[in-house]
């Protein structure tokens, strides 16, 4: 009975070592799904952080934490596109100054599709910011911009040069007392002499050196092998010396396939927190550029390294004690607010969206833009490579409406109903297959879409929610759905007459 006494009690401690021990490490990513390029402030007691929303409308979604770890989506920057922006909204940069905070990005302007920074500002991360236009006009590109305060010289930095037959450089200028316009003449910082790239540049002082932290090598897609560098000098405008270590940080382990592009954010005790974007490795690509946390640290020789090692890990201790990070279980909207949930996303190049809620049913209707033959899709991130997602359709008439796994205006496919039949519509590079069609016993149908892998999905019916019937044996692989920026999302969608919208009951996507 001693013996059994004892091991209950050596197994209780155990446990609670473990329970313990796991409640003080959280799991890369913070913010799960596809979120490249992030920016992240604190103000007070609360971080914000924004990323690149490329071609999804509204415009550089915005979130908030208490604790660095548990990330809630809260507004965007803009919910209408500024008048000198086409598209591409990409690495939006957030910084506060004189109780303003300011949003500097990248997006094409309409006049020539070239990419250039623009500056916004609002009184708070979370109000609609006020565009100011077109600021840093370089070249035949300027992205990636980032403000530096040099005691109480404002500076403006950029990449340039990428699209040119020379090394990419990242430029500097002074910036007015109010952020609002450049100050003399361009300065070069750095140059890419390897001819790895350079961009997605952070600047900061510690001690006699000021450091400049940016990414190396092919930030997109399945092959991406992006990583973090570091250089120094003791003056802003250099030169500056490249550590000879470099890269600080990168992938290519079991767990990241490639990382890098974000900023640092200093802890009210001086540690310093570096949220950049990564690829997760095999299926986790599937869900994007997602941002991750890894806390950073000086060396004795007044360089910097992570406090887990230069190879980006998964498992981190958290920032603050006591920080438990909370399970993401999905996403649900059952259309009984007034408005959209802040989550939604759609393709802008393609369509205008006529969205309206009523009687706890949205209505998708929209206004397809030249080149766009598959109506309006209303989406979301997806966060994990194995998820569901399902919905009934709520009305009748002969648009094809349903769930979709978008890519773009020439790479989807439609689960749906038109009329009284259910169909798969596959499109790929704009060629369009039909892949099922039946008759249904019911105009108002439940849809399921099941995704494994990421990628490889599985198409479901029903008429009543509960008893599903599995609509083709095959799964379909739609890994050609990932664009080179950004990953497919899935969602609604409505392809058809205007005069005859989608309506639908709910939408419920489950993580597994």
């Amino acid at each position: 009975m001693k013996r059994i006494f004892f091991f209950l009690v050596n197994a209780i401690l155990l446990s609670s070592y473990i329970q313990g021990q796991s409640s003080g490490y959280f799991t890369n990513p913070v913010i799960p799904g596809d979120l490249a390029d992030p920016s992240v402030i604190r103000i007070g007691e609360m971080y914000y952080a924004t990323a690149t929303s490329s071609e999804w409308a509204p415009y550089f979604p915005v979130f908030g934490s208490t604790d660095l770890v548990n990330w809630e989506q809260k507004v965007h920057i803009f919910t209408k596109k500024p008048e000198w922006t086409s598209n591409s909204f990409w690495a939006p940069e957030l910084y506060c100054h004189n109780g303003k905070v300011y949003c500097y990005y990248t997006a094409r302007r309409e006049a020539d599709g070239v990419s250039y920074i623009g500056v916004a500002t609002a009184n708070s991360p979370l109000e609609e910011f006020t565009d100011h236009g077109l600021l840093v006009e370089y070249g035949t590109e300027a992205i990636d911009a980032f403000v530096y305060n040099d005691e109480g010289q404002l500076y403006i930095t950029w990449k340039a040069y990428g699209l040119d037959r020379r090394p990419i450089e990242i430029i500097g200028s002074k910036l007015s007392a109010d952020g609002l316009r450049l100050e003399g003449e361009p300065f070069s910082l750095l140059k890419d002499e390897e001819n790895i790239g350079m961009e997605g540049q952070y600047h900061f002082k510690k001690g006699d050196y000021y450091y400049i932290i940016y990414a190396a090598h092919g930030c997109c897609g399945p092959f991406s092998d992006y990583d973090v560098y570091v250089a120094r000098s003791e003056n802003f405008k250099g030169p500056y010396e490249k550590y000879q270590g470099n890269p600080v940080l990168h992938g290519g382990n079991e767990e990241y396939l490639s990382c890098g592009h974000g900023t640092i954010v200093d802890a009210p005790d001086g540690r310093m927190f570096y949220m950049c974007h990564a690829y997760l490795k095999g299926d986790g690509v599937f869900a994007g550029r997602q941002p991750i946390l890894q806390e950073m640290r000086m060396t004795e020789d007044k360089w910097v390294r992570f406090l887990t090692g230069e190879h980006a890990v998964r498992k981190q201790p958290v920032p603050f004690p006591g920080t438990i990070q909370k399970k993401r279980s999905g996403f649900e909207d059952n259309f009984d607010t007034p408005d959209l949930k802040v989550n939604w996303s759609w393709n802008y190049p393609y369509a205008e969206p006529d969205i309206k809620i009523k009687n706890d049913q949205l209505y998708v209707n929209g206004f397809p833009k030249e080149g766009n033959k598959y109506g309006t899709a209303l989406c979301v991130r997806a966060e994990v490579p194995v998820y569901s997602y399902c919905t009934r359709v709520a009305n009748d008439n002969n648009s094809l409406k349903g769930l979709t796994m978008y890519g773009d205006n020439n790479n989807l496919l439609i689960w749906g109903i038109a009329g009284n039949q259910v169909v798969l519509k596959y499109v790929k590079d704009g060629q369009e297959s039909i892949l099922y069609k039946s008759d249904s016993e019911t105009v108002h149908p439940w849809l399921k879409i099941e995704v494994e892998k990421g990628c490889l999905l599985a198409f479901y019916q029903s008429e009543n929610g509960k008893d599903w019937e599995k609509a083709r044996e095959e799964v379909l692989d739609v890994s050609h759905l990932m664009r080179w920026d950004r990953v497919a999302r899935p969602g609604l969608i409505h392809a058809g007459k205007q005069s005859e919208p989608a309506a639908f009951s709910f939408f419920r996507l489950m993580n597994k």
